[in-house]
């Protein structure tokens, strides 16, 4: 469920969308309310599948995770769908076996999930992998050069609890493209409407709630919005048009990475309160030769 742009006000910034990736990089799930946790929204990218020696698979290797569609199903569990195969539910294994996986620069021990799971997800994408879960008493601590208190920490996600994109963001690029295409390639948690293009480049501070978020990187996109999230599918766009206009030195930026302060629930239709701006974006264009 998502909030349609004639139920805001105009001029108030509101959540218009709430998701959650359970599994990192398989398809998200879209919530009306959110708790918020230590690591993010509860459920967020608690789940990753690794390869044989524990490094991190995505949608950048395999595009076809984002047809494996989770449902939550109470206590952790979770009720998996894919294209051609049986259902299958996780019962998260708490106590299982430990092991250490690798995600980017980080390593962290995580909890095997058992052969079946492993079986299964290896059947669909056709290639050796397991499923981890990140245990509740390990910590994966945010990069250090981003984080505003020594207790940050992140589950599964790329570096940052959150991303957040503004609805008018995405409508400035559909606009640009011959064929639009959807918020879910950006892999958004939070997307708020009621603002200008490109708004949350400028943010620094917002307040949802009772709960503050610093904005404090800004996302350099890889391939995966290439990839139709409902047929796996990849092609060229949009980072060949957003590399016209959103190109800067570390790459496409588009949506930007938040740190929360507090814990706490958001729902859909939560005003946005803009805290601190900047005069400008917090990161610069690259100029095209």
């Amino acid at each position: 469920m998502s909030i349609e742009k004639s139920d805001a006000l105009s001029s108030t910034p509101i959540v218009s969308e709430l998701n959650v990736y359970p599994i990192k990089s398989c398809a998200g799930i879209t919530l009306e309310t959110a708790r918020i946790g230590p690591r993010g929204f509860y459920h967020d990218r608690a789940y990753m599948l690794v390869d044989p020696l524990g490094y991190f698979i995505t949608q950048r290797e395999q595009p076809r995770m984002a047809l494996i569609t989770p449902a939550l199903a109470g206590d952790g569990a979770l009720r998996l769908q894919a294209p051609g195969m049986q259902a299958m539910t996780i019962t998260p294994f708490r106590a299982g076996k430990r092991r250490e996986v690798f995600i980017w620069d980080d390593s962290c021990v995580a909890v095997d999930q058992g052969d079946d799971i492993a079986a299964w997800f290896s059947a669909f994408l056709d290639t050796a992998c397991r499923l981890v879960r990140l245990p509740e008493d390990a910590t994966r601590p945010v990069d250090p050069r981003y984080a505003i208190s020594q207790r940050d920490e992140v589950g599964f996600a790329d570096g940052f609890p959150f991303l957040l994109i503004t609805r008018a963001s995405l409508d400035d690029l559909n606009a640009r493209l011959k064929q639009p295409i959807p918020m879910n390639r950006f892999r958004p948690n939070i997307v708020v409407q009621n603002t200008s293009p490109y708004a949350e480049d400028t943010w620094r501070t917002i307040r949802i709630r009772d709960i503050t978020f610093h904005i404090v990187k800004p996302c350099a996109r890889c391939e995966i919005p290439t990839t139709d999230q409902t047929t796996a599918e990849r092609g060229k766009e949009p980072l060949k048009t957003l590399s016209t206009y959103r190109h800067a030195v570390r790459g496409v930026m588009f949506g930007q990475n938040l740190i929360h302060e507090q814990q706490g629930r958001i729902r859909l239709g939560d005003a946005v309160e803009i805290i601190e701006v900047a005069d400008s974006p917090n990161f610069s264009l690259k100029k095209r030769s």
